[in-house]
């Protein structure tokens, strides 16, 4: 029974501290009535040093693009810390059961202002509004201090607008297409939704979740138009060795849909296609997976160590001449932490990473760094 506590409380904390998921379990119950309304977040600060150049966004993420593939000299012993990611939110359940939520935190890029992370309506099966996509699961990830996390993990790891169906451990959406790259060489169309579904659970000491996802990758010039269906898939997985040892990961494959394959290409993503010399719509797929395992070492403390890498394939758009060699393709991450919880409602964590960046041509670069993070939820 107490491992089995352990365990749980392990997993907690790599749910908590790591994916930024603040648990209303955790949160402060307000007397509103016959509704059930509850406040709920955490108080963040992560410290980071970059050893080799300065990649950090807010948060203190690690950022791929500010990463110099080459030998060029960089400026190098880099610290910040801040209190971005810090989060609140507010969770109403009326006495008919339509739960409406709403949170924020204040990770934008160039400011502090408030930024909304989730704002959706739930009424039994139903769930409309921004959240996290449906094309996404947390079951593969490691723990890990990092707030963008490692390239490869399952779907998008990003939230949308969307109306989902729920029944049971299968779910299907229709949302809002995340797009971070577009179409190289024209503006892309938006014409469609993304249609997405998935299939989570757990068996004893597995855990898995499956997902597909398609949408309409298009550009239309006035002059020249096309369009492909982009699409992609993946895979997670967990298994408890023992009730101290985990072993997770992930693998994904897209095409046409490059957003949904985790950190493929830029920062986060790059073109789904691309418009060749007799203006035809060419679609670019990407790859990627991770891997990681937990060791619980007693009394909330845990060793984590995670690997994740994703690419995309860009042979035949730079071959084109439509995009530059010069463009990054693979971004991998490699990673070790020791975290604890000295009491309840606290996490903290210590870790080292390294990220490294390749383009097309070959030229790569790479960073280290040691992270700090404190955490206080609510």
């Amino acid at each position: 029974m107490q491992s089995n506590k352990l365990r749980m409380a392990i997993r907690s904390t790599a749910a908590v501290a790591i994916l930024g998921v603040a648990a209303q379990a955790n949160a402060v119950e307000l007397s509103t009535g016959d509704y059930e309304t509850n406040l709920y977040g955490f108080a963040r600060v992560v410290a980071a040093y970059d050893i080799d150049e300065d990649i950090s966004n807010g948060g203190r993420a690690g950022n791929f693009n500010k990463i110099t593939p080459g030998d060029a000299d960089t400026a190098d012993g880099h610290f910040g810390m801040d209190a971005n990611t810090s989060r609140v939110g507010l969770s109403v359940v009326n006495p008919e059961g339509v739960k409406a939520v709403i949170e924020f935190d204040f990770d934008n890029s160039a400011s502090l202002d408030a930024r909304i992370r989730h704002a959706y309506g739930e009424y039994k099966n139903v769930k409309i509004g921004r959240h996290w996509s449906n094309y996404n699961s947390w079951v593969g990830n490691t723990a890990n201090v990092d707030f963008d996390g490692v390239p490869g993990t399952a779907g998008t790891q990003d939230r949308t607008e969307q109306i989902t169906y729920m029944s049971g451990p299968f779910s299907v959406s229709l949302e809002n297409p995340i797009d971070y790259g577009g179409v190289e060489g024209a503006d892309e169309i938006t014409s469609s939704p993304a249609l997405t579904a998935k299939l989570e659970d757990s068996q004893g000491g597995f855990s898995y979740a499956a997902g597909v996802m398609a949408k309409q990758t298009g550009y239309d010039s006035g002059a020249n138009d096309d369009s492909a269906i982009g699409y992609a898939g993946f895979l997670a997985g967990k298994i408890a060795i023992t009730d101290m040892i985990s072993i997770q990961g992930a693998i994904n494959f897209s095409d046409g849909a490059n957003a949904y394959v985790y950190r493929a290409g830029s920062n986060f993503g790059g073109p789904d296609a691309y418009v060749d010399a007799n203006g035809d719509l060419e679609t670019i797929e990407a790859y990627g997976g991770a891997l990681g395992a937990s060791f619980g070492l007693g009394g909330g403390r845990s060793v984590n160590v995670g690997y994740g890498m994703a690419t995309q394939d860009l042979d035949d758009a730079v071959a084109s001449a439509v995009v530059a060699a010069s463009r990054q393709d693979t971004n991998t991450t490699m990673y070790i932490n020791y975290m604890w919880s000295p009491v309840d409602s606290v996490s903290m964590g210590v870790q080292f990473e390294n990220l490294e960046t390749e383009t097309q041509a070959g030229e790569d670069g790479d960073a280290n760094r040691i992270m700090y993070l404190a955490q206080y939820n609510f």
